[in-house]
Parts: C-alpha cells; sequence; structure tokens
C-alpha cells in the first residue's frame, strides 16, 4: 500500500529534508564542482555547498537531541529551523553556500511566524501556502543579500521556484513543493541562454544545480511517492552535467558579463556581529572593492562574502563595522586568471614598506621589510614599489598612508600582471605597519599572512602630535601657526601649547577604548623628541600600569611623536 502524503510540514520533515538534501549533495559533490565556471571557475561550489549543508543538519541535529526548554513539549518548527539556518550561517563556505544559508533563514523566519510553528501544524492548503510564501521570501532575502544581483544563477532558480509554487498555492503542501521544483528544474536549463560564460562552457549554473538537488530533497520529505534519491540523481543536469572538451581553456570561460567587475585575486569570508545599518554599508563598500559580494543574517550576526584583489580592506571594512571573526581568505587560483602566479614564479614573499622619514625606513628594515621612503614632502612612485619588490612571487604592500594607497594598488595591478600574488593590507599610519610586520609569520601561507598582518594592522589605533603651519579652523577649535594638534586617526582633538600635555591627552583618549601595547615614534622636529616620548611613558607608568609602552626613533618630518595603540 502507498505511502500517505504528508499534508502538513513539521519538525519531522524539516530533519527528513535536511538528510535527504545532505545525500545528494553528497552524491551530487564532484559533479557539480565540474560545472562551476562562474563566476570564477574555482570548482568548488559542490562543497561548499555540501558543507554548509552539513553545518545546518549537524545544528538541526543538535537542537533535537537537546530538546526544546519546556521538557513536556516537542521542539517546534520554528525552533528547529532557526538552529538549522543559524547553523548553516555560521559554517557556510563560498558564494553559493553564503546565499543557500540566508534561503534557509527565510524558511526559519516564515516559519517562526506562521500556525506552522507549532508541533500540530495546520494540515493541507494552509501548510502549502506557508511553504510557498517561505519560497517566496527565501527568493527576497537572496537578491537581498548580493550587492549586483546576476541572473542565471542560483538567485534566478530561487525565484522561478517561488513563481511555481505560489502559483500552485491552492493544491496543497505536496503540489506546492513539486511546482517548486519543476520550476526550479526549468529555470536551471534556462540559465546558459542567459548566461554566455554558461554556454561557452556548455554547462548550467553550479549554485543553481545544488538549489534543483535541494528542492528535489524537500519534494521527497513531503512526498514518498517522489523520485528517490537514485532517480534523481540519474537525471542530474538535465543533460548538461559536464563542460564543453576544453572549455577552461577557452577564454570566454574567463570573462564576466557586463554587469559584474572583475573576479579578484582572493575570496575573503567572515562572521560579523553588528546592526543591520551597518551590514547594509558593509554590502554597499565591498561591492566597490570587489565582486561576489554577498552580506547575509540578521540578528546582529551576518556572514560576509567578496571576490576582491586586496583581502586587508576587505576585512578592515568589517572590523570598522563591528567585530570580525572566522576570517577566511582563499586564493582564486586558475592558472590562466590574472594574478594567479604562473609555472616557475619566484615564490618568494617580500613585504614593501612605504616609510615617512629614514628612522622609520630603519625600523622597517631591522624587521624585514624592503623601504621606499614616502611621506608628505615626497610621495613614493608605484615604479618605485614594483622595483622594491623584486622578482618575488609573493608581495604584501604597506602604504602606511591614506595618500599612497592609490600608488601601492597601482603597482599591485603591474605586480599581478607580471605574476605574482599581491596583497595591499590596509595599513593606514607607520605604527599600522610596525604592528603588521610584528605578527608576520615567514612560515605561514600567504593567505594566512594576510589575514594576520592585517587583523593587526585592524586592531591598532594611531595618533599622534603635529606643528600647526598656519591659522585654521580644526574639530577642536581654531589653530594658530606652531601651536600643537593631537591628531587621533583623522580628527585633530584638541590644542595646546605644551607638547606633554597634549600628547597625554591624545594618549589618555587612544585608550579609552582599551589597550595593551602603547608605541611611541620619536620625530626629528627641533620639539624634544624621548624627552616628549619619555614624559608619556611616565604619565601611563602613573595611570596605567596594565599598559606596556614601546619607544622608537623614527625620525620623521612634521610629527614630533607618533603613537600607537594595540
Amino acid at each position: 500500500m502507498a505511502e500517505a502524503v504528508p499534508t502538513a510540514f513539521g519538525v519531522e520533515q524539516l530533519t527528513d529534508w535536511a538528510t535527504r538534501g545532505e545525500v545528494l549533495l553528497q552524491a551530487a559533490r564532484h559533479d557539480i564542482d565540474v560545472l562551476n565556471v562562474f563566476p570564477v571557475p574555482d570548482g568548488d561550489t559542490g562543497t561548499n555547498l555540501l558543507l554548509t549543508w552539513q553545518a545546518g543538519l549537524d545544528a538541526l541535529q543538535a537542537a533535537a537531541a537537546a530538546g526544546p526548554p519546556d521538557a513536556h513539549r516537542e521542539l517546534s518548527l520554528g525552533r528547529a529551523s532557526v538552529a538549522w539556518s543559524r547553523g548553516a550561517l555560521l559554517g557556510a563556505r563560498g558564494n553559493s553556500g553564503v546565499i543557500v544559508a540566508q534561503l534557509l533563514r527565510a524558511f526559519a523566519e516564515t516559519f517562526s511566524g506562521s500556525p506552522t510553528d507549532d508541533a500540530g501544524s495546520p494540515p493541507g492548503i494552509e501548510a502549502g501556502r506557508v511553504m510557498a510564501a517561505a519560497m517566496s521570501r527565501a527568493a527576497e532575502l537572496g537578491y537581498a543579500g548580493v550587492a549586483r544581483p546576476v541572473e542565471a544563477t542560483i538567485l534566478t532558480v530561487a525565484a522561478a521556484a517561488a513563481r511555481a509554487a505560489n502559483d500552485q498555492v491552492s493544491g496543497g503542501l505536496a503540489a506546492v513543493v513539486g511546482a517548486a521544483a519543476d520550476g526550479a528544474a526549468d529555470a536551471l536549463a534556462r540559465t546558459p541562454e542567459q548566461l554566455p560564460v554558461l554556454a561557452a562552457a556548455g554547462v548550467v549554473d553550479a549554485g543553481g544545480q545544488g538549489l534543483f538537488l535541494i528542492l528535489e530533497a524537500l519534494r521527497g520529505a513531503v512526498d514518498p511517492a517522489a523520485p528517490s534519491s537514485a532517480q534523481v540523481l540519474t537525471g542530474f543536469g538535465l543533460g548538461l552535467v559536464a563542460p564543453s572538451e576544453n572549455a577552461f581553456s577557452s577564454a570566454g570561460v574567463h570573462v564576466a558579463p557586463p554587469t559584474c567587475p572583475g573576479d579578484g585575486a582572493f575570496e575573503v569570508m567572515y562572521l560579523l556581529e553588528t546592526g543591520d545599518e551597518p551590514a547594509s554599508r558593509v554590502r554597499e563598500r565591498l561591492a566597490e572593492l570587489g565582486a561576489s559580494v554577498v552580506v547575509v543574517g540578521g540578528d546582529g550576526l551576518w556572514n560576509v562574502h567578496v571576490h576582491t584583489d586586496d583581502a586587508g580592506p576587505a576585512v578592515e571594512v568589517g572590523v570598522a563595522a563591528g567585530r570580525v571573526h572566522r576570517i577566511r581568505i582563499t586564493p582564486l587560483v586558475a592558472a590562466s586568471q590574472p594574478g594567479a602566479i604562473k609555472p616557475g614564479a619566484n615564490q618568494e614573499r617580500v613585504v614593501v614598506a612605504v616609510a615617512a622619514g629614514l628612522g622609520l625606513g630603519a625600523l622597517f628594515e631591522s624587521v624585514g621589510a624592503v623601504v621606499v621612503v614616502g611621506g608628505a614632502q615626497h610621495r613614493p612612485t608605484s615604479a618605485a614599489l614594483v622595483e622594491a619588490a623584486g622578482p618575488a612571487g609573493e608581495v604584501l604592500l604597506l602604504p602606511n598612508d591614506d595618500d599612497h594607497r592609490a600608488v601601492a594598488e597601482a603597482a599591485a595591478v603591474e605586480l599581478r600582471d607580471r605574476g605574482a600574488q599581491v596583497a595591499v593590507l590596509p595599513t593606514h599610519a607607520d605604527v599600522q605597519g610596525l604592528a603588521a610586520l610584528a605578527v608576520r609569520g615567514v612560515d605561514r601561507s600567504f593567505t594566512d599572512d594576510v589575514v594576520a598582518m592585517s587583523a593587526a594592522a585592524a586592531a591598532t589605533r594611531f595618533g599622534g602630535l603635529a606643528v600647526a603651519e598656519r591659522e585654521a579652523m580644526t574639530s577642536a577649535g581654531v589653530c594658530h601657526p606652531g601651536q600643537l594638534l593631537g591628531v587621533v586617526e583623522a580628527d585633530i582633538v584638541v590644542l595646546g601649547d605644551s607638547a606633554e600635555d597634549v600628547a597625554c591627552s591624545v594618549v589618555d583618549r587612544m585608550l579609552a577604548a582599551g589597550g595593551e601595547l602603547v608605541t611611541l615614534v620619536c620625530g626629528d622636529d627641533p620639539l624634544p623628541g624621548r624627552p616628549l616620548a619619555e614624559a608619556v611613558r611616565r604619565h601611563l607608568h602613573q595611570t596605567r600600569l596594565d599598559v606596556e609602552v614601546a619607544v622608537y626613533d623614527g625620525g620623521q618630518p612634521h610629527y614630533p611623536l607618533l603613537i600607537g595603540v594595540e
């Protein structure tokens, strides 16, 4: 006797969906990897989808094992689906994995706010309406999380599934889910017509293929008469499961459509704890730095994804918006892509630092950097940075000044064209460059070094003392020629005539947000150098015994004292 088709969707069906999805994604992982030619042909979409899905399944199983707070009630669908989606968000991998985590969040939102958030969910048409609403919300949130959505991708497939589901909303749960899977299949088959890069390779979109299998798993969970996993995989790929011969060497495979910027040399991912508005600004800022920008999540936790040539600034955007953790930077390696290290390239790793003065240059050289002298009166050229990098296959550029960043980025382009792997780190001041070099690891991988050094730079607040050259209005009031200016990052925060008073005030302001190490770099200005630094050291000894102080001779002009707080 045929098994009855469930007319309600509860925790049992959710768990069955998650389990079936893992089986299908596990079996199809390699085939989906092979399909992966957009946005970059790095061959990992199937793997990323599987790892993301498994992270969600693990969280769902943990929630089921723990049970609800009230032991006399069953675990609700809402609570189970929230645990599932949060697990996927925390464990999301790659562009498609992050989007799938967002789709699961939409299901959790819908289930939590509907009559189905109860062990006795309503049967029949109402369950179908809730599922169709979840499909629509998934498509909506999917598009919202991507800075520059591109059609013929997983987003297109999700939207088609939602439309098909809503067309069958009066037919009940099984009809809605079946229509969604069929709609996804139809949309997936049309993806090569919409995106030339897919047509050139003779494949459907890899992320869309993964979503099709996920919806087939859902169909199996609500309709036992639906095709089995083996039957689904027999028809997997809709006849387009493998790239055409020599597709990956075809120039067309690596050309993004006009609406999509360059792919970038690195995939940068991290978790970000912040509010909705800062997360929206992160999405906008990252869209200026790279491509494939996806920022998804909510309730204070976001998963951030971007492809970019400069991993450091992408991490710094998150640091400026909130708490960043689980940073992962992966080279987007493809032999024919610009920026990939060519066979036979010199694998030596070099750090090139721009230093504002000979004394600072000596400091940077003492910790292993190749130095190019810069500063307000002597801006470095991109040619000088390229020459300093030499034939190295891996280059880290420390601009150490916002005015030097454009030059460093121009040098990075030239070095990548030469075959080097390059990162421009987010160092806005020399003290941040020193902090980055302090954690450099010669035995680490290039990407691990980028992560560690970028994090150290971003965690270092910078300030200092300058001398006013003319009368002007500042954020601290009107300054007069010869007066001392206390600067914290880009702002003048205090004016004064006593170098000691201004310096101590600046340090106190910088330490107000916490800190363990204060770095003082003395300049060559006629004002006192080390005596000023020693006065600050004495002040901190009296007021902050928990803080370590390091003093160096920098010899920089115009700034009697540079200050860093880590």
